[in-house]
């Protein structure tokens, strides 16, 4: 397998000389913590064995949210947090994308713009579901930004993951909608459309002369919900390219695979090696911006309701939970017995014969 950071090591001077104009702050962070990730470069944490009292040096992950070799464990807590809201309905995975006609916009703007699609999208959802006589009240919903398409493109869009059930806070009552129906793709592009335009103007964001007058929103049925939401942790905290789909760097090139959208085969695309750092540190967040978003009933607020709701229909969340593998256990190389950390961040300069992460 191909490390992003041995990628980094070998293009970081030309990519930065060719990107200084766009690469802004948080990039460079990124840049940084990812190129020593799990390297002989980066701090150590010390392992004790319970069993035989071995003791090891292992070099620490850089945990960055968007490092495509650590996170694990956060994407697994996020899906277990996801699954046990879980309540007695349909779900439905709605996707509202921002035309490209716009992407500039939002590149330039990109905290204003992405805080603006989530608020647009969630009232576009609490108005068709207001005005739906099946649910008719609010909803409850988890939304996702992803910022780049299975070519590493920039291609901001929302992915909404979202049971077909309101619950009155006055009278209480549960109200739930089935089928492989929820609501008009169409209608939903519509209305997100006028809404975020309008939120553009008030906002004094110059839009271009020409956009597209019918946007592209995606509404489709996901069962019981819980492939939907693995399918949105799993992308959440590791980054935008997983590093086995990585398949060659060599002669100042690298081959990355991909996922087509339509056809379900993998292609793959080879670029320069500056290039390639470029297609996935565009994708780096403004610091301290939620990727992932809760509203309505799902809201972490709401713990209690969502308690109260399975308890009522009978709903055991562990059920999706026990699908979710633990987190790995360090092995001891000498009995196989199980490691735990004693110290972290310890200082790597104190050490002559720097360990490498297996």
């Amino acid at each position: 397998m191909i490390r992003l950071a041995t990628i980094i090591e070998q293009f970081e001077a030309d990519f930065i000389r060719q990107y200084q104009q766009q690469l802004l702050p948080s990039h460079l962070k990124a840049l940084s913590a990812m190129k020593i990730c799990r390297t002989q470069y980066s701090p150590r944490m010390l392992m004790h064995c319970q069993s035989c009292e071995h003791q090891t040096m292992v070099p620490h992950s850089c945990g960055h949210r968007h490092c495509p070799h650590c996170q694990n464990h956060e994407s697994q807590q996020w899906i277990e947090r996801q699954l046990q809201k879980q309540v007695p309905a349909d779900y439905y995975m709605m996707t509202f994308t921002l035309p490209a006609q716009l992407r500039t916009l939002a590149w330039k703007n990109q905290r204003l713009v992405y805080n603006l699609m989530f608020a647009c999208v969630w009232e576009t959802l609490k108005t068709f579901s207001l005005n739906d006589k099946a649910l008719g009240g609010i909803p409850g919903a988890v939304a996702v930004l992803h910022t780049h398409s299975r070519e590493l493109n920039f291609h901001p869009h929302t992915h909404i993951v979202m049971p077909g059930a309101t619950m009155d806070k006055v009278s209480r009552l549960w109200s739930k909608k089935s089928g492989q129906y929820l609501f008009s793709h169409r209608a939903l592009a519509k209305v997100f459309r006028a809404k975020l335009l309008q939120a553009f103007s008030e906002n004094d964001l110059s839009l271009p002369e020409q956009y597209p007058d019918q946007w592209v929103v995606d509404c489709r049925h996901v069962g019981q919900g819980n492939k939907a939401l693995v399918y949105l942790g799993r992308y959440l905290y590791r980054g935008v390219i997983q590093e086995k789909d990585i398949v060659s760097c060599q002669d100042g090139q690298v081959t990355f695979r991909y996922q087509n959208s339509k056809t379900k085969k993998y292609q793959s695309k080879t670029v320069s090696g500056v290039q390639f750092l470029w297609l996935v540190l565009q994708h780096i967040l403004p610091v301290g911006f939620r990727r992932a978003r809760e509203y309505g009933f799902l809201h972490h607020n709401s713990k209690k309701l969502i308690r109260l709701i399975q308890w009522l229909f009978k709903i055991n969340p562990a059920h999706w939970v026990a699908h979710i593998r633990e987190r790995p256990e360090m092995v001891c190389p000498c009995c196989g017995g199980v490691m735990t950390v004693v110290k972290t961040r310890i200082a790597n300069r104190i050490f002559n014969k720097p360990e490498v992460a297996t």
